[in-house]
């Protein structure tokens, strides 16, 4: 009998996984031939994990086949979503910014307790569960779809109030990738470490800001702000790790209010690793050989093949969900989550501007010059 069930559940696992890999596939192609065929960047702001929700959205509410194939997309949107997290940390190693990673800290801290106090003050004034005020929060205060993923199974949030948290989150960073480099360049135009600051700090995701300090750089000739704009996101970035565990205390469903809230349980094991694949990543660029074994070139290769491997794991994952996210239950959601969105981007916006006026040429002064 157990072997009979085996081969039965084999079946579903491997379309499971084969869908989302198709869909993965097919996000990652759109996402490319509107960022950079259409818009005209030289690297994509559209993110390929939204084109996954969209196009897996459209698969799963249009037909009957993500039934058909439940264990493989449950497999991809659970334990390959756990894995891909973990790997992204060897992206954030602190040791290549320097200076402009201390630089950088206030102005991230700053932007993060406002974004989180916004959402807590704000979101269940406007009937939103926990989960998704908890993904707006952490989505809008560290690094968009990769906070939001990493967040996601801590909270126990649907597939709905994901889906619907990327979306909105999404929206607001591309909206801000396109004005917000007019807007940095108008009140800091002498001053381009600061218009980095502010476009590292207000922008949601990785590649929006990558897309923003570009724009920056080619339409003001100022490749400082791109380069502050990069290592500022690295920062944010890394700040999950600390960010997460608070946001799981602050949001954890109601059903569990009343629990103790157990250690484990607020940085889960894939939190862990990332933080152990951070670690690995700085310890190895301190050296001119990484670990006294690697030659540098076979250490770059290395570390690309690992994200690459962790952007891949989370496009499947991500696909998985999104043919799991039936539309009449994000309809139920309502358009309040949107403006939540809006409020507490706008917030991060200006607390991150207020910041730069009072302590900008303060810190630089004291940590550059």
């Amino acid at each position: 009998m157990k072997i009979i069930q085996d081969m039965r559940i084999k079946p579903a696992w491997i379309s499971g996984v084969l869908l989302s890999t198709l869909i993965a596939l097919a996000a990652h192609l759109s996402s490319q031939f509107i960022g950079v065929k259409l818009l005209g960047f030289s690297k994509s702001p559209i993110s390929a994990i939204m084109m996954a929700i969209i196009i897996g959205a459209i698969i799963g509410n249009t037909s009957t086949i993500s039934h058909t194939c439940s264990a493989g997309l449950k497999f991809c949107a659970s334990t390959l979503l756990r894995i891909g997290i973990m790997f992204l940390g060897i992206r954030l190693s602190l040791t290549s910014a320097g200076l402009n990673t201390i630089l950088a800290i206030p102005f991230v801290l700053s932007a993060i307790a406002a974004g989180l106090l916004t959402v807590k003050l704000f979101g269940r004034s406007l009937g939103l569960s926990n989960p998704l005020c908890g993904l707006v929060a952490v989505g809008t205060s560290i690094c968009g779809v990769t906070a939001i993923v990493a967040t996601a199974p801590i909270l126990k949030a649907n597939e709905a109030e994901v889906s619907y948290s990327i979306a909105c989150i999404t929206l607001f960073g591309v909206i801000a990738m396109f004005i917000y480099p007019f807007i940095a360049h108008f009140l800091f135009s002498e001053k381009p470490i600061f218009a980095g600051i502010f476009l590292g700090t207000a922008i949601h995701e990785t590649a929006q800001v990558a897309g923003a300090g570009l724009m920056y750089q080619s339409q003001y000739n100022a490749p400082e702000a791109f380069d502050t704009a990069t290592i500022t996101k690295l920062v944010r970035n890394l700040f999950m790790i600390f960010v997460i565990p608070v946001v799981a205390l602050l949001y954890r469903p109601q059903e569990d209010s009343e629990k103790r809230p157990n250690l484990t349980s607020l940085i889960p094991w894939f939190i862990i690793g990332f933080i152990i694949m951070s670690a690995i990543r700085t310890i190895g660029d301190l050296g001119a050989r990484p670990f006294g074994v690697f030659a540098p070139e076979d250490w770059e290769s290395m570390i690309g093949l690992i994200k690459q491997t962790a952007e891949l794991f989370l496009l499947i994952a991500m696909s998985a969900i999104g043919t799991t996210a039936a539309f009449s239950n994000i309809k139920k959601i309502g358009f309040r989550p949107f403006l939540l969105g809006l409020f507490a981007a706008s917030v991060v916006g200006g607390v991150t501007l207020l910041a730069i006026y009072v302590l900008g040429d303060l810190l630089v002064d004291k940590i550059l010059n």
